[in-house]
């Protein structure tokens, strides 16, 4: 009798569950069924996760590519780019976020979790993006933006309605000190206190940035599992993992603690303020194990916005037991803002030596372009080249953004009144704002560099007629073929995807040296990172590596074929990769 209540009970669990997921269905478009289940294999033949072989690809959708000819990108622009993602060597896309947003943060507010920006197409549109991309074997990642809603979302529209709203305890709200003087001197990242007031209801919530994006409250389980069910609900239309933005800031001190206050003013002419008790909280990593288990169910991955400020600080967020982000990104690589070959190996040394499984970025959309930050103004299309080689062959993972392979710069405002992005409209001149690194992607030196014929949302770079992909893919030369080169010896060569990090020459001010082995193959790498020619002898053997001279397999420039490693030449700012022999 006992089983026969089991199995009734199962069978009507099964019923309604089908149910549920049937009005889903029918509420926001149909389930890729196609992909639910199957997104991603757990691990390779020896036990390789398959994000630890994939090179990413961050796009802003906005600037990708735009279909409808409307000045925005879209998804049916990104799906008619997958060719040439599959040629490039891309594996997996981050896609910064796509949902329905007021925009006053260019989509990191969000107004719902479950749906598509119409500015970018349709659910339809996205599950056609997600099968078409398992078709050429690229997966698609979500910006998953965990701290915050959109003022505008329904969950915050009813936790403002009323202080008895049953959404009230969803976000941060709180007793002002007195009339007109917020909770505590908490400030938003992006200028301004960090509270706003509402006068319906009387009490202030907070806001770790803009007063439009208000903070959830992680300390209430419901907000947990509705947030947990939003990655559930994607990784069921085939999503492979989520970036997971700003997970420092989740969770705040409950007494609402002041933070330390320093001497001067910032760029917005606040006081400057140590995070100390709205930031980097404990209970952060709680939340990642428990967001880690949910992934595991689909072989999912996440990626971590991880600002730290040493290599054991990001080695907690990697989980005591490997049990939190697979991906947390070290940000202090990218923070390496000269080329300096001492710098940079140093960092590499510390995060290779951190026990978790590298991952490594140059820039983003929120960080300046490599080809901007690095060029010395006279050798840029070198060191691209030279920095493209570097992150590329280290061991790890690596993030591309998008027109990096081009030799795209930062196409910054020249007036106020050409600024969108609001952090440059507060923080103006001291402050220009973002969108000279969210310029639309260059496709050929057609009309608006071939992302649209109407104009385009943000201003082309005006170099577009040369650093265009349809111009450099037939420049055997170019930067594009540069990194096209590189990513497919990536995927084919075992030392590079699986072999270890040995460091060679560790005083060279100018050279930075390594090898990568595995199981007696080893790629060389040797990288000039000053302005004059170098010459350099290696000392493999003493690293108990063997090989006396090395075949060339990529260089930046015309290097011999076959050299000694005693006796290495690299022009100014030149970058090879050889196979010792």
């Amino acid at each position: 009798m006992r089983n026969r209540v089991v199995i009734l009970g199962l069978i009507l669990s099964i019923f309604l569950c089908f149910s549920c997921t049937a009005k889903k269905a029918e509420d926001k478009g149909p389930v890729n069924a196609a992909t639910a289940s199957t997104a991603n294999a757990a691990t390779d033949a020896e036990g390789h996760q398959w994000w630890q072989h994939a090179v990413f690809y961050e796009l802003y959708p906005r600037s990708f590519a735009d279909s409808n000819n409307d000045g925005i990108g879209d998804l049916n622009g990104i799906d008619s780019k997958l060719d040439y993602l599959h040629w490039l060597g891309v594996d997996a896309v981050w896609l910064t976020p796509m949902f329905p947003s007021p925009q006053v943060d260019f989509g990191y507010d969000v107004s719902d979790y479950e749906n598509v920006n119409p500015d970018y197409g349709s659910l339809s549109d996205m599950d056609r993006l997600i099968a078409d991309g398992k078709n050429k074997d690229i997966r698609f990642i979500l910006d998953f933006v965990m701290n915050h809603t959109s003022d505008r979302h329904p969950w915050f529209l009813e936790s403002e309605s009323s202080r008895n709203n049953p959404k009230r305890d969803w976000y941060i709200w709180r007793d002002g000190k007195g009339p007109g003087v917020p909770p505590n001197n908490w400030n938003s990242l992006f200028g301004g206190p960090g509270w706003k007031f509402d006068p319906k209801t009387g009490q202030w919530y907070y806001h770790f940035f803009y007063a439009q994006q208000p903070d959830l409250n992680w300390r209430n389980p419901e907000v947990k599992n509705a947030m947990f069910d939003v990655t559930r609900w994607w990784y069921k239309r085939g999503i492979a993992g989520f970036r997971l933005d700003a997970v420092d800031t989740l969770y705040e001190d409950p007494a609402l603690t002041d933070n330390p206050v320093l001497p001067g003013k910032n760029i917005y002419g606040d006081p400057n303020e140590t995070n100390k008790y709205n930031d980097k909280f404990p209970e952060v990593h709680t939340t990642l194990r428990e967001l880690r288990q949910v992934a595991n169910e689909y072989n999912a991955v996440l990626i971590g916005e991880t600002w730290t400020d040493n290599a054991a600080e990001l080695k907690e967020y990697y989980g005591d037991h490997a049990d939190e982000l697979q991906m947390p990104m070290d940000f202090m690589f990218t923070m390496v803002n000269k080329i300096s070959a001492p710098d940079f190996r140093k960092q590499i040394a510390a995060i290779d030596g951190s026990g978790g499984w590298p991952i490594y970025v140059l820039s983003n959309h929120d960080i300046r372009r490599v080809y901007d930050r690095y060029g010395d103004g006279v050798h840029n299309d070198q060191i691209a080249k030279l920095m493209a080689t570097m992150y590329l062959t280290l061991r790890g993972t690596p993030i591309l953004y998008y027109g990096e392979e081009l030799g795209m710069e930062n196409n910054d405002p020249k007036r106020r009144e050409d600024v969108k992005d609001p952090i440059g409209q507060r923080g103006w001149p001291k402050e220009k704002g973002r969108d000279g690194e969210r310029t639309p992607m260059q496709w050929s030196a057609n009309a608006n560099a071939g992302f649209s014929t109407a104009t385009p949302w943000n201003p082309v770079d005006p170099r577009f007629k040369t650093y265009n992909v349809e111009t450099e893919k037939s420049d055997p030369n170019s930067i594009l073929n540069h990194y096209q080169k590189l990513l497919a010896l990536r995927h084919a060569d075992k030392a590079l995807l699986d072999g270890k990090y040995i460091a060679l020459n560790e005083n060279d001010p100018n050279v930075l040296a390594y090898v990568r082995s595995y199981r007696g193959e080893n790629v060389l790498v040797v990288l000039n990172m000053s302005k004059s020619a170098q010459k350099v002898n290696l000392d493999v053997a003493s690293k108990g590596v063997q090989g006396i001279s090395a075949k060339t397999l990529i260089s930046s420039f015309a290097a011999p074929t076959q050299m000694n490693v005693s006796d290495v030449q690299l022009e100014p700012f030149g970058a090879i990769v050889a196979k010792l022999q």
